[in-house]
Parts: C-alpha cells; structure tokens; sequence
C-alpha cells in the first residue's frame, strides 16, 4: 500500500512539472516574442512539436483514432491556444488565468457527465477555494471586461477541461505509448491553427536570435515535453486529480514575475497562492479513490454480493 502510495504521489510531481511549465509561458511571451501574434506563436508551439514527436515515434493512428486524435488535438490544442491567448491579449491583469482556475470545476461536471462519476461535496469545495485563492493572485483593479475575451477564456477552460476528461475516457490504443499519443495531438491541432494564423495574421514576422530562442522553448520544452508528461499523468491519475493541477500555471506565472520580472507580491496575493497551493494538494488527496458510476453503485454492490454468495452455496 506505501508503495502504491508513493507510485502516485510520484506520477503527480512529475505531471505538475507540465502546468508549471505553462505558467512560464506568458513571461517568455512578453519578453522575447515579437508581439500581437497570438495566432503565430501558437502554431509555433504546437505543429513544429508535433511533427517532431510523430519523427521520433513513428506511429500513426488507425481506424477511428483518426477521428479521435483529431478531436482532442482540436480540444487540447487547437482550440485551446488561440482562445487562450485571444484572452489573454482581450483582458485586464489576471482574469483569464481567474477564469482559467475554475477548470478543475469543469472537470468534475464532465467527469460527472462523460465518465460517470459522483462529485463529492469536498470535491466542489476545492474547486472553489482554488480558484478563489488563484483570483488572489493575480486579480488586479481594472475597467470593464470585454465580453470577448471573457467567452475566450471561458470557451479555452472547457476547451482543457473537455480534453483531459475525454482523454481519459478513450485512454489510448494497445501498442501506443503517451509520446505518440502527444504528436498526433499536436499535429492535429497545428494543422488547424495554421489556416487561421495565416488569414487573420498574414505572413510570419522576422525573427531575431531572442524569438527564435523563444519559440524553440515553448516547442519543445514547453509543449512538446510539457505535454507528453500532461498525457503520460492523465493516463495514471483521476481526471479529477489532474484537473486540479491546472492552478500550478497561474501560481508558477506569479512566482515567475516576482522572481525574473521584478513584480512585487502583496500579502493578499502570497495568502491567495497559499490558499490556491493547498487547495491543488487536497484535490490530489480527494482524488485518489475511484469514483463510482451514477445510479449503479447498488446494482453493483448486488451483483458483487451474488458473485461471492453463489460459488459458497455451490461447494
């Protein structure tokens, strides 16, 4: 028991190492891409990535993994980077990382919906305190919100959200490792920014030695190794346990600024990380069970009791 223990409290270091990589992302944006290019740089994340993977492992999908690599390259990729970064760009301070930590709420409803299973109250709690303490963080005084970036940031959290949880759901076919499994994901999602990128963007801006820098960290360590460990993690834990890794991205972004952009940390904000930060752990310690499917837990506990009642009457 120990050693399954510590098996997964090691899947879930290793898998966190994927959102605090992301929140790296929004500093190395600012400080070495060429900006206004939301659309640009997320192709560059995703497609050179991809097809990287796809050399390495050289396996492609069959029959209706097709479909479904497309569907979750779409969800986890594709649609997700440029609705992030619409956000991201459309607006003030923190709100579409506020928004983007109510992603393990969406979680448990999907997992609720899509995989059957039960949200204990404790569960939507955790929820609740890790968005609350990740709005903390990085919520600033601002003006009006645009409706825009709003739906953005929204549509790119159930986006995630959607994708972990159908991610888990389909698992992966037998003789295909998670590395594999991240290319197709990355591919797929590349070849459908990249249309969009070139009409609302036009042509690729001239690269100096700091972006090509840049983009080629947010390829490869930042997508193409980022996720593979993401995948790898959802294949092992809960989808409600990785879902409540998500608010390691903003607090990483917060730590990130302090320490490299010489952003200062209110005491509310540090109490808000806190917060935010033992609210990600106990998701970790409320997840770990398996959640019973909706309106079979009597029926299975009948039949259990059958399959142990009848081979004692027979012999």
């Amino acid at each position: 028991m120990a050693t399954r223990t510590h098996g997964t409290t090691a899947v879930i270091a290793v898998t966190a190492l994927a959102p605090v990589s992301w929140g790296t992302t929004y500093a190395v944006t600012t400080e070495f891409l060429p900006p206004d290019r939301p659309l640009f740089t997320a192709l560059l994340r995703a497609l050179p990535a991809g097809l990287l993977l796809l050399a390495v492992t050289r396996v492609l999908p069959r029959g209706t993994w097709w479909a479904k690599a497309a569907v979750l390259g779409a969800l986890n990729i594709g649609a997700f980077f440029p609705l992030l970064f619409v956000a991201a760009y459309r607006l003030p301070g923190g709100m579409a990382a506020v928004v983007g930590s109510a992603g393990p709420l969406f979680v448990v409803g999907l997992s609720a919906l899509l995989l059957g299973q039960r949200p204990a109250p404790r569960t939507l709690l955790t929820g609740l305190a890790a968005a609350f303490g990740v709005s903390l963080v990085v919520l600033k005084g601002a003006g009006a919100l645009d409706l825009v970036g709003v739906l953005a940031a929204l549509a790119s959290t159930v986006s995630m959200a959607a994708g972990t949880v159908l991610t888990k759901r389909w698992g992966r076919p037998a003789g295909v490792g998670p590395l594999a499994l991240t290319g197709w994901q990355l591919t797929a999602g590349g070849l459908l920014i990249a249309p969009l990128a070139l009409l609302a963007e036009g042509a690729p801006p001239a690269l100096d030695g700091r972006a090509v820098g840049g983009y080629l960290y947010l390829a490869l360590a930042n997508t193409a190794v980022a996720y593979w460990l993401w995948f790898r993690g959802i294949g092992r834990l809960t989808a409600t346990q990785a879902g409540f890794l998500g608010p390691l991205s903003p607090l990483t972004a917060a730590v990130v600024g302090w320490a490299a952009l010489g952003q200062a940390l209110t005491p509310v904000q540090t109490a808000g990380m806190a917060l935010a930060f033992g609210a990600t752990v106990a998701g970790q310690l409320g997840g770990g069970g398996a959640a019973r499917p909706f309106g079979k837990t009597e029926k299975n506990d009948r039949k259990n009791a059958m399959e142990l009642t009848v081979p004692a009457l027979r012999r």
